[in-house]
């Protein structure tokens, strides 16, 4: 363990960026960046300023004894803190498991003003110690139960100020207004302060270490799930330190249902709210489902259901994975499927409806007869009701490709085609083909799948299409 002569790690690059804030975190940014020998430097320094508490005392004298009082407490508080923050350095491991079992029995629960208060304005110097303790002695278990229950009172602290709002205005309020509140100083402060001496790559090692207790991997996936509640900046420092591969390797692998769950409930949050790592996490569900654990699958099954609308686009990948499911003898994972049964039935179609939309763009580009052809056979409707599917994006992005060229090379079609769905979506068509679908809404779509285009009798005959073809060229 270090002590005063010894600087704790420096902080980490992924975790800059969280300092980007004005006011108060960007001086404790600062702070947390120095060595901590430094920072108990300065508090040994502050004797010379309490040499002059003489001077002080004369002229409270002439002030009040109220000021006098306040100065001695003040002197007080700053000797305890000195004097906590000795014992802890110079504690064997029962010392210092003492200290964290009283730490623990009496703040928890405690604000970010309350533990400052305790602390006499110093939490930050025990987090750090804390932090670096666990950095240096997670793989051999040592007060390690001890240790993150610690780092959770600090990490779930938020502001008095916040927590007072909470009760008058009530939850749904702060979640609608969150943006509002995220640079409450002491709401956050501990997190960042956590997350600069690698916190967030100490709790992954954690998960992925075996031999370790399972109260000890499920108090980790408790902090990382505090962090990811903290905000869309969190998590994505959760996803780039490899996160989402160590959380769904635990929830495969682990035979204990209250870690399963816990990183269950973890990659959901971590999906929500994330558009940069979203895909990332619905990968890393996807490859859950092949382990042969069935509690494992079953939720994540259950985390399918709410992450595919999230991502809209399904990834080819997971279809096998839900066929090899089908055959499960497992209660549970039975369970699940009737849910997921319109998925797994419906994207082997909607694969196929791309890949046909896509020969027809190929087939009408060699030869204007196929294009006839197809026309007769109502390939403007049938293209036009694929640009409509909102559940798979590559049958839009593939018809509209095919259409577009046939609107191009028929003026009957480009007619047809206009009068059916509307000028605003047609020019969409000849303009951003590639990408039209993107902003696509339920009303569009809905006049795309609901188009009645028949060209063969308007046309009354092949002539016709002849004809247009004639003045195309």
């Amino acid at each position: 363990m270090w002590g005063r002569s010894e600087c704790p790690p420096t902080a980490s690059a992924g975790a800059a960026r969280l300092a980007e804030t004005p006011g108060r975190e960007r001086a404790i940014g600062r702070v947390a960046r120095e060595p901590l020998h430094a920072c108990l430097n300065a508090f040994e320094r502050s004797s010379e300023v309490l040499g002059l508490s003489q001077t002080v005392a004369a002229q409270a004298e002439e002030k009040g004894t109220e000021s006098t009082m306040t100065s001695v407490r003040e002197q007080e508080a700053i000797n305890r803190l000195l004097e906590f923050l000795q014992e802890w350095d110079n504690g064997n491991k029962a010392a210092r498991s003492r200290i964290l079992n009283d730490f623990i029995t009496l703040n928890q629960g405690k604000t970010g003003p309350e533990l400052e208060q305790e602390f006499s304005q110093g939490g930050s110097l025990f987090l750090a110690r804390l932090t670096t303790w666990l950095r240096l002695s997670f793989m051999f278990g040592t007060c390690l139960s001890e240790l993150l229950k610690a780092i959770s009172i600090f990490l779930s602290a938020v502001s008095g100020f916040f927590r007072a709002l909470m009760r008058k205005a009530g939850q749904d309020f702060l979640c609608k207004n969150l943006q509002l509140f995220i640079f409450l100083p002491d709401s956050s402060r501990y997190l960042l302060e956590f997350v600069e001496i690698g916190g967030i790559l100490t709790l992954l090692e954690i998960l992925g270490l075996k031999d370790l207790k399972d109260e000890n991997k499920t108090q980790a996936l408790k902090l990382l799930q505090i962090m990811a509640n903290a905000g869309r900046k969190y998590k994505e420092l959760i996803c780039e330190s490899y996160g989402v591969r160590g959380i769904a390797e635990c929830l495969a692998k682990s035979g204990i249902e209250e870690i399963q769950e816990q990183a269950q409930h973890l990659l959901e949050s971590l999906a929500h709210g994330n558009p940069k790592y979203q895909n990332q996490v619905y990968r890393g569900m996807i490859a859950v489902l092949p382990c042969t654990c069935p509690r494992a699958q079953q939720l994540t099954l259950q985390s399918l259901q709410i992450v595919q609308p999230i991502v809209k686009t399904a990834h080819n990948s997971i279809v096998e994975a839900l066929l090899d499911l089908l055959q499960t003898m497992h209660l549970e994972v039975q369970f699940e499927e009737p849910s997921m049964s319109h998925l797994s039935a419906s994207l082997p179609v909607f694969m196929q409806q791309a890949a046909a939309a896509k020969a027809i763009g190929m087939l009408v580009e060699e030869s204007l007869d196929i294009c006839e052809e197809l026309i007769r056979l109502r390939v403007v409707h049938h293209l036009l009701y694929a640009m409509g599917n909102l559940f798979h994006a590559d049958s839009q992005r593939q018809a509209s490709f095919s259409l577009a060229y046939l609107v191009r090379t028929f003026p009957i079609v480009a007619d047809h085609v206009r009068t059916a769905i509307g000028e605003a979506l047609f020019q969409q068509l000849m303009t951003n083909a590639d990408t039209m679908y993107v902003n696509m809404d339920m009303v569009q779509a809905d006049i795309l799948v609901s188009n009645k285009v028949n060209i063969p009798e308007s046309l009354l005959g092949e002539r016709k299409v002849k004809e247009s073809r004639e003045k195309s060229e």
